[in-house]
């Protein structure tokens, strides 16, 4: 029960009118995203409503809004074209048991594994497009349009002077949509964007043949849409933890996407996963608790059904005004201003993954980038750490080399030419018990330095490996099966 309270009643004013701001910004998003997929405006505001209806209770963290979104469409454009409305509903099903699949997996786990620069660019490359995205509702129109978004800026900004009890970005909807009802202004609507459905969505099963050649058709598309999904409400779940100093469940976030996915599906709406741009709005409005998602499907859907002719009325130039906030207030300015202060390694990552995320409009591929440019950085750093040191013995006729670091594929051009082949000596000690061999490479690198003192007639011995190190040896080495002339002590 306190668990109950404290995600869902601990916030319920805060909730509530969040909730309706996230609700009226959804709205023109859905239908822009059904458009790019391909379908009618409602089966992405079906797909908005059930998603975020579900996730309020499925989902890995409070606050944070799932819906119908521009990744997701993009990947589903051709399987529309192709094949029409009811194989997409199929491959919403499949997508929903695959994500479901990856939390029972604990692939949630795998987020360890993105750096902060990653998040960073993510972020920024994320502001940009939403920015972007704004500008064919700001270019080569009239004058009224840019004094609207100009006010609308103007009442966000400044009106938690007076009053921040109820947001801002619901005061200036309201009043622009106000304004520009009394006053006749001729300006883009909501319902200029397409027709808004007049009935509740219902069950039904996708009309398509249960056999290997759908699976065949589907899956592809399947298995994108769930790894883009979940990369993204990954790194959403991620940004809200930074927000709002808490702590949220991949590994059922995983789940929740799948199952919201599923009722989606099964509902008559496209795949989605969370929203980044109307996560943000929802904090930033005053929303904490899952109550907030929950009131931003249900509201959405109350509106566009019940409400059609009054939402159909609001100025797109209010829902710009509320988006550009959003832009500006996602973007990390910090990182620009710390640029120089930063490691060269960071920013590069930074700068790529905005590069790539912006060049491609694909956040997946920038992403990827970022982390294999992480890894890659990473690798060099440790592999630069490997330390090999030597003295004589035995009156000058025995070397030991002592090893200190990592050995692996970064490291192993180091490792093999820090050894002296060509010595006169008689016997050669490699003293690892300050080492830690990590793959098959480095297993490769040692065989290659203990045959290459044998040619040379040398007796080799290793000594000190850990137990992990001497197992990889054990089951990969080469230089202890091929004459035993080099006694291995762990």
């Amino acid at each position: 029960m306190t668990s109950l309270r404290r995600e869902w009643f601990l916030n319920v004013r805060g909730d509530l009118l969040s909730g309706l701001v996230v609700a009226l910004a959804l709205i023109p998003e859905a239908i822009a995203f059904s458009i790019i997929a391909g379908v009618d405006p409602k089966v992405g505001l079906y797909a908005s409503f059930s998603m975020a209806v579900v996730i309020a209770f499925a989902g890995g963290r409070p606050a944070m809004i799932s819906a119908a979104t521009g990744a997701m469409a993009l990947v589903m454009v051709t399987l529309v074209k192709e094949h029409g409305l009811q194989y997409l509903l199929a491959a919403t099903l499949l997508t929903g048991l695959l994500q479901m699949l990856a939390g029972w997996l604990k692939l949630g786990e795998l987020m360890r594994f993105v750096s902060r620069s990653v998040i960073t660019g993510f972020v920024n490359a994320l502001a940009i497009l939403i920015f972007m995205a704004q500008l064919p509702e700001l270019i080569n129109v009239s004058w009224q349009v840019y004094a609207m978004t100009a006010a609308g800026l103007a009442i966000i900004y400044l009106f938690p002077y007076v009053n921040k009890t109820v947001p801002s970005p619901l005061v200036a909807i309201v009043l622009l949509t106000a304004v520009a009802v009394m006053l006749g202004i001729e300006v883009r609507t909501v319902g200029d964007m397409g027709e808004l459905p007049d009935s509740l969505p219902v069950f039904l099963f996708p009309d398509v043949p249960l056999n290997l050649e759908t699976l065949t058709i589907i899956f592809p598309v399947s298995a994108t849409l769930a790894v883009v999904g979940l990369l993204e409400s990954m790194m959403t779940a991620s940004i809200l933890d930074d927000l709002t100093n808490t702590n949220s469940n991949k590994n059922r976030e995983c789940v929740g996407q799948g199952a919201a996915n599923i009722a989606t599906g099964l509902l008559g709406g496209m795949a989605g996963c969370a929203m980044i741009g109307q996560s943000v709005i929802n904090v930033k409005s005053g929303g904490r608790g899952r109550l907030s998602t929950f009131t931003a499907g249900v509201l959405l859907l109350v509106m566009v059904v019940f409400a059609g002719d009054w939402v159909a009325r609001i100025p797109m130039a209010a829902l710009v005004a509320v988006m550009i906030m959003v832009s500006i207030g996602t973007f990390s300015w910090a990182s620009i201003r710390h640029l120089r202060k930063t490691p060269a390694s960071s920013s590069i990552v930074m700068l790529a993954t905005v590069a790539v995320t912006v060049g491609t409009h694909d956040l997946a591929k920038g992403v990827l980038v970022g982390v294999l440019l992480s890894g890659l950085f990473f690798a060099h750093k440790v592999g630069r750490m490997l330390r090999i040191h030597s003295h004589t013995e035995a009156g000058g006729t025995q070397r030991v080399y002592t090893v200190s670091g990592q050995v692996f594929f970064a490291s192993s051009a180091s490792f093999v030419n820090a050894f002296d082949y060509k010595e006169a000596i008689e016997k050669v000690r490699i003293d690892v018990s300050q080492a830690h061999f990590w793959d098959i490479t480095a297993v490769h690198n040692l065989d290659q330095v203990v045959l290459k003192f044998r040619r040379e007639k040398v007796d080799v011995e290793v000594i000190g490996l850990n137990e992990a190190s001497a197992t990889l040896v054990e089951r990969f080495g080469m230089h202890d099966k091929q004459g035993a002339a080099a006694d291995i002590v762990h």
